[in-house]
């Protein structure tokens, strides 16, 4: 039987991102909210923002594609790794998302879809990564398998 190693938190958590990089991260997926918002309350609140709205939604995914990319995971967990890379993917679909919108032209079936799949990489990493996290120091003893307050 394979022996298990254990991580300390620094360990499993990697370094953390800069400032400007959570920033830009956020703004990113802002701009890829307010993209997907804006021609669904066009009729009612926003009249004319769907000359506008898919610029929103490009910016925003190539500001979080940036974030993704300047951020690595730099911690030595193998699936905290994985699960890292796999949010990055999401920033990658929502990329592709927004070459579909300017490509098809009237037609946002594929950007939407491209979306959805992005969007729920996204959810499942943010809820897999601290619950990985939080089971490696359970089961290494370590806090008790909490995660430390800031």
């Amino acid at each position: 039987m394979a022996e298990h190693k254990t991580y300390s938190l620094e360990e499993l958590q990697g370094r953390q991102p800069a400032t400007w990089a959570v920033v830009l991260s956020t703004a990113g997926l802002l701009g890829i909210l307010a993209g997907v918002l804006l021609p669904l309350l066009d009729f009612r609140f926003f009249h004319g923002a769907l000359g506008w709205w898919k610029y929103v939604f490009a910016g925003g995914a190539l500001c979080f594609l940036a974030a993704k990319f300047f951020t690595p995971y730099t911690g030595k967990h193998p699936r905290v790794k994985r699960l890292y890379r796999i949010e990055s993917w999401s920033a990658i679909f929502f990329c592709v998302a927004a070459f579909f919108l300017f490509y098809s032209g009237q037609t946002t079936r594929d950007s939407f879809a491209f979306t959805l799949a992005g969007g729920a990489l996204l959810i499942f990493t943010t809820i897999a990564i601290p619950s990985t996290i939080r089971k490696e120091l359970r089961r290494g003893g370590e806090n008790g398998g909490k995660l430390p307050k800031k």
